[in-house]
Formats: C-alpha cells, sequence, structure tokens
C-alpha cells in the first residue's frame, strides 16, 4: 500500500471484500477491489438540513475517483471491521467536520460507477455550518428537493448520486 499524507490517496484502504449477498469473504486493498470488480462496502449519508434541504457537494478536482463532479450524498468505502453506520459516521466526520449519528435506511448492490459495491444508504440531519475537508469537497451547498432534482438534469454527479437518491426517493414513498 501507498503512504499518503491526506486521504486523497485513500484508494489504498483495506477493505472487506463481500459476496452477491454481502457476506465477508476476505480483506484486500480498495485499489484491488475496484481494479478486479470485486465486491466491497461504501457506506453514504443524505444530509438534510432542520428544514428539509439536502447537502450538495463538489468533489476536489484533486480526488481520484470522480474529480470535479458533484454528490448528493457523502460517504465512503467501509474499512474492516467497521458497520456500515460506523464508516458512515466517520465519513461525515472527516468530510465535513460534523460529529452525527446516521440512520441506515437500506444496502443494495449497486453496479453503477467504478465497480460493483454494495452501498449502504443513511440520512442524517446536518448543522448548517459544516467545516468541509478541502482535499474531499470544493463546494458545498444546501437544495430544496425540487432544486436537487433540476440540478441532477443539469449538473454532473457521480454515478452514486444517481442510483442513491433515485432509490432514497423511492424508499421515503414507500414508507406510510
Amino acid at each position: 500500500m501507498s503512504v499518503c499524507s491526506a486521504r486523497v490517496c485513500a484508494v489504498d484502504e483495506l477493505v472487506e471484500r463481500v459476496d452477491d449477498q454481502d457476506r465477508v469473504v476476505g480483506v484486500v486493498s480498495r485499489r484491488q477491489a475496484v481494479q478486479e470488480g470485486w465486491l466491497h462496502r461504501v457506506a453514504v449519508t443524505l444530509c438534510r438540513d432542520e428544514r428539509g434541504r439536502i447537502l450538495v457537494h463538489r468533489r476536489s478536482e484533486r480526488l481520484s475517483r470522480f474529480p470535479g463532479l458533484h454528490e448528493v450524498v457523502v460517504g465512503g468505502a467501509v474499512e474492516v471491521g467497521e458497520s456500515y453506520e460506523q464508516a458512515a459516521a466517520r465519513e461525515l466526520t472527516e468530510e465535513l467536520g460534523v460529529r452525527v449519528l446516521p440512520r441506515l435506511l437500506f444496502t443494495f448492490l449497486n453496479r453503477s460507477g467504478l465497480s460493483p459495491h454494495w452501498l449502504g444508504v443513511h440520512e442524517a440531519v446536518v448543522p448548517d455550518t459544516v467545516t468541509a475537508d478541502p482535499d474531499e469537497v470544493a463546494w458545498h451547498g444546501r437544495l430544496t428537493e425540487p432544486e436537487l432534482r433540476s440540478a441532477l438534469r443539469e449538473w454532473r454527479f457521480t454515478p452514486d448520486s444517481h442510483e442513491a437518491f433515485s432509490r432514497y426517493l423511492a424508499f421515503r414513498s414507500a414508507r406510510p
């Protein structure tokens, strides 16, 4: 694995390789999982404020994956021994400087993006003021749901953003 001073090089982190039922089958580097197309876990959080607006951000141009694209969710790889919830909370602290407990809504096998992975989608209410890590986040703002629907058609978003948000809306509409 390479040694890096910033999370920008996080592609070499160790992750659990999982099967099509999300059961652990081994430990590999994330770089190898992506290169080989092996399933691994990723945890993301859709962040809302008290008024229901959704936090959207643009990824730093320095990131190795999807530089400069927008995202509806904040997250990253689930490290060895972590639960989806633990990984989501860690990523919120690392990327936005907030300490909140995200709530796991659902998981699904996501085949969009660089490689297939299990995606754990969470939701959390985050404060209006966040301290975004400039190595990860180039810009962030909050959009109402109609504004976000429009932005998803007009701006360039990561594949996970489109898939996670459409499934989030379906999940929410299925609940009584």
